[in-house]
């Protein structure tokens, strides 16, 4: 790790957290993300070798931990790691309100959304019965299209393969209009109106799902981001 060549804290402390992906990597950490796999499903364009990488030098500098549990190795942030909380959360925060996200074509990662969404998930709302969500995404890859999400007995699992249950809802979208909604450029209802999202199934149960699902971690400080003031508005309140 080359660095900055200065005593002042602040170029210290940006060696540590400003590497590419290490942000990336504390956040998911943060987020309750402990093994390694599960921490590469958070970042998934993140070389595994990288991973493995990041995680030693994130120990290195007393910010990660290493504990055995069973014979899988599980990572937790230190007193010093969890006191980046702020930081991290403020920055999500901040991009949520100031930084445009429209996304690129290459930003949209149908698989990405999905774990955030299940990790995310509201369990207490589901009802005690089994809830099956199965996800089209109309512009999705060939394998990426379809996913299900089944919810029963305080557990949620993700799957790639049809897991051969009843279906209890279906969610018909484009995979920007979900991931807009879940960051919080997007309501369901104006997705909808678009013609951009369709839920079919139940009535009752198609009405509860936005509940079950919540929004984005960042989505409330997306929605409360400062409405922009047309340039000749501004001089308009400039002149008066």
């Amino acid at each position: 790790m080359q660095g900055y060549g200065q005593f002042c804290t602040v170029a210290r402390g940006a060696e540590v957290l400003c590497e590419r992906w290490t942000p990336l990597v504390i956040r998911e950490l943060l987020i309750g993300s402990h093994r390694f796999n599960d921490l590469h499903r958070g970042v998934p364009r993140m070389s595994t070798s990288l991973l493995a990488q990041r995680l030693r030098q994130l120990e290195e500098c007393g910010v990660v931990e290493r504990h055995a549990v069973g014979k899988v190795w599980e990572y937790h942030l230190t007193a010093a790691g969890e006191e980046l909380r702020p930081l991290i959360m403020g920055l999500g925060q901040w991009g949520a309100r100031w930084i445009g996200s429209r996304l690129r074509e290459g930003e949209l990662d149908a698989g990405l959304l999905l774990w955030d969404m299940r990790r995310s998930l509201r369990l207490a709302e589901f009802p005690p019965q089994p809830v099956v969500v199965q996800f089209l995404f109309r512009d999705g890859h060939k394998d990426e299209r379809k996913w299900w999400l089944v919810v029963e007995a305080g557990t949620a699992d993700l799957c790639r393969e049809d897991p051969g249950r009843e279906i209890t809802l279906v969610l018909d979208a484009t995979l920007r209009a979900l991931t807009e909604i879940w960051s919080g450029d997007d309501t369901p209802q104006q997705a909808m109106a678009a013609g951009d999202l369709r839920v079919l199934g139940p009535q009752e149960a198609a009405g509860r799902l936005w509940n079950w699902l919540g929004v984005g971690t960042f989505a409330q400080a997306r929605r409360a981001r400062p409405v922009a003031v047309a340039p000749e508005l501004r001089t308009t309140q400039a002149a008066g």
